[in-house]
């Protein structure tokens, strides 16, 4: 018997008819996705830190990791703009070391008018009535009692200054340092007759160590990470599990994607303290939203798209539900064009307000020798090479699953499982016609022009090289225009 047969036993002597199945020639490898989300519980919540869970819907959010928590909040911006997307989430604790951000809202004055105070905390709309003659600490009082559970602060009247609110994050940590206090967002006016002064967050110290995240993990491919924290002892430490998973040893490399709330010039230099092409950040400007809300709606917009399509442009896809900065403090086209020389990530507002991204680029900037290196600069390279990595792997481990090697070939009988330099060639090269295909790559010719296939008999490895070109993405578009008279 020379057939390759799988189950049926070279010694069998008894009649009739015996078929066995192999899809090796059928078998086709569909890839899943999945987006994780670290971020702090709080106490109410029903799931204890470390532990990977998925998440469905907004109410197994809140009921998992505590109504409010942020990262209930985070999921739910999710869910409302993806709820197809794969989604788990990670929770921490606070650090217990750390300190809460707290802020204060003074009102004074006596309201002459009726109407409505609108308060904007974190991008959530706060809203107290007045009636004409309500004194400062009546209103004050009023505006506290407006604050819910959901709302990412909790408020109290101060127990001497009866006109002033006093403000504390709903956990400890830095991230309720950006947590941005403003009033009447979309032009309300405050009732006459009232002054209100808001203070800004501050005293916020102390970050969960992500450590705990990263070991929960475990060996589980997930393709997207969410990331709310900016620390660069926290970031340092996914970048290095980011860069691990990435290598040929683990091959399930994943992007993170967080986000830096600041004015242009601590924007630019945050992002020159980063440069890894796992990692993208979206400058956020002085915006109503926190940066971890950023995070979470700009990874399930991207996470969608790329699981579409690696090699396609993200830009004008909407980062629904985030508000753009005021007029005179959104960044101009020139100051944007030099945060993508910052290794910052933009986006832009339309006319209407709503908030597009411009561009994603990683924070990669320098290679090992610090020169200036663009290779990995838009997300687009490294996940494209990473689906490409994955059609190659999947390729070979079906179609050569029990294979003999041959160096030379020959004569082998009909269906022998050998692998050859040509085999493998073949192989490669009609997989990448499907790439291109799909539009993943280009210049066939030139691929397989730069195919090398060693084969070692001797210790069972056929190694190859070769060079994928990349598709580009359609930016910018640019003409001289020669007129004449």
């Amino acid at each position: 018997m020379t057939l390759p047969f799988n189950s049926l036993p070279a010694q069998l002597r008894l009649p009739g008819v015996f078929l066995e199945f192999d899809n090796s020639l059928a078998a086709q490898a569909e890839q899943s996705f999945r987006v994780l989300v670290i971020g702090q519980r709080l106490s109410t919540g029903s799931v204890a830190e470390g532990v990977p869970t998925r998440v469905t819907n907004e109410s197994q959010a809140e009921a998992y990791f505590g109504r409010g928590s942020m990262l209930a909040e985070m999921l739910k911006r999710m869910k409302g703009v993806d709820r197809y997307t794969e989604t788990w989430a990670i929770a921490l604790d606070e650090n217990g070391a750390g300190s809460a951000a707290a802020a204060t809202i003074s009102v004074t004055g006596t309201a002459t008018e009726a109407g409505t105070l609108n308060l904007y905390l974190a991008g959530y709309r706060i809203q107290a009535a007045v009636s004409a003659g309500d004194t400062g600490a009546e209103v004050a009082a009023a505006l506290a009692a407006a604050f819910a559970d959901l709302h990412p602060a909790s408020a109290a009247v101060n127990g001497t200054t009866d006109t002033q609110v006093d403000l504390t994050a709903r956990w400890k940590g830095e991230t309720g340092n950006d947590l941005d206090l403003r009033l009447n967002y979309y032009d309300e006016s405050t009732p006459a007759g009232l002054t209100v002064t808001l203070g800004s967050f501050s005293g916020g110290a102390s970050n969960p160590d992500v450590a705990t995240a990263i070991a929960a993990m475990g060996d589980t491919w997930w393709n997207w990470v969410v990331m709310p924290y900016t620390d660069a002892a926290n970031l340092t430490a996914l970048e290095a599990e980011l860069n691990t998973r990435w290598g040929p040893m683990v091959q399930k490399g994943a992007r993170a994607f967080a986000a830096y709330r600041g004015a242009h010039a601590a924007t630019g230099t945050f992002g020159g303290t980063r440069n890894s092409p796992h990692l993208t950040v979206m400058g956020t400007n002085l915006v109503p939203e926190p940066p971890y809300l950023w995070a979470a709606v700009n990874a399930i917009r991207a996470a969608g798209a790329l699981a579409l399509d690696p090699a396609r442009p993200l830009q004008t896809l909407e980062l629904s539900g985030l508000k753009a900065p005021s007029m005179g403090v959104a960044w101009t086209d020139d100051e944007r064009n030099l945060l993508l020389y910052d290794g910052i990530a933009t986006y832009r507002a339309t006319a209407d307000g709503r908030v597009v991204i411009e561009r994603q680029i990683t924070t990669y900037q320098t290679n090992a020798a610090g020169v200036d290196d663009i290779s990995y600069l838009d997300i687009n390279r490294p996940e494209t090479l990473e689906r490409v990595r994955y059609a190659q792997r999947t390729r070979v481990a079906l179609r050569f699953p029990r294979h003999k090697l041959s160096a030379t070939g020959g004569n082998f009988g009909a269906g022998q499982p050998i692998v050859t330099a040509d085999l493998l060639k073949g192989e490669l090269l009609g997989l990448y016609q499907e790439l291109i295909e799909l539009g993943w790559v280009d210049d066939y010719e030139g691929y397989a022009a730069s195919i090398v296939v060693e084969v070692d008999t001797a210790n069972g490895r056929i190694s190859w090289k070769d060079e994928p070109r990349l598709m580009g993405q359609a930016r910018t578009f640019a003409g001289l225009v020669q007129f004449r008279i």
